[in-house]
């Protein structure tokens, strides 16, 4: 399985999307085409399977850091990094121009990102906006909106500009200063104190 996502990540790399055939990833992998039907089923599902591959990179490193941080300003601020790390690396990118090639042929690959992605990212941040209003560190009505605001801070244009080559991987110490950002932006924004 791992030779096979590799072989489509090369190949979605080299020729899109729509180019890419569920015959070319498997003579890339050197496995035989009915392996590829038999656990993916199509190449929308193989893509698929690589979109959830990637998030659940992202849910582990999220669900790790929530686990072993009881500040929860602290857990925000060491989740930022690997969040955007993810985020924006190769993978997330080569997935994400996909998506944008495939808007005017099936367009499945974007959509899947965007329910996945969201689905399984936000609800963890949330889980740690709510424990720091209960720490009384900030203070909000709903917890949906900070953990949008959050994230739109966070990540800002960086995605798209990774997507379209306008910039390359960002090196950590930008990852830590995005995410001590953001974090000061909120209490400024939410912030028990600032009131």
């Amino acid at each position: 399985k791992q030779q096979i996502e590799a072989a489509a990540y090369d190949l979605l790399r080299q020729k899109g999307y729509k180019a890419t055939s569920m015959l070319a990833i498997a003579k890339h992998a050197s496995a035989s085409n009915e392996t590829l039907y038999k656990w993916y089923g199509n190449k929308h599902t193989l893509f698929a399977s690589l979109v959830q591959s990637n998030i659940q990179t992202v849910r582990e490193s999220l669900e790790n850091a929530i686990t072993q941080q009881h500040h929860s300003l602290e857990t925000l601020k060491n989740i930022g990094p690997p969040l955007l790390k993810i985020i924006t690396g190769e993978r997330a990118v080569t997935l994400n121009r996909a998506a944008a090639a495939d808007v005017y042929d099936s367009h499945t690959l974007g959509h899947a990102i965007a329910l996945k992605s969201r689905e399984t990212i936000a609800p963890l941040i949330t889980q740690v906006i709510v424990l720091a209003k209960e720490n009384g560190l900030i203070n909000f009505d709903k917890a949906e909106a900070v953990t949008d605001m959050y994230l739109r801070i966070l990540i800002g244009d960086l995605q798209i500009r990774r997507v379209i080559g306008a910039c390359d991987e960002l090196p950590e110490q930008v990852l830590q200063e995005r995410s001590k950002y953001a974090i000061s932006v909120l209490l400024a924004l939410y912030g028990t104190t600032a009131k």
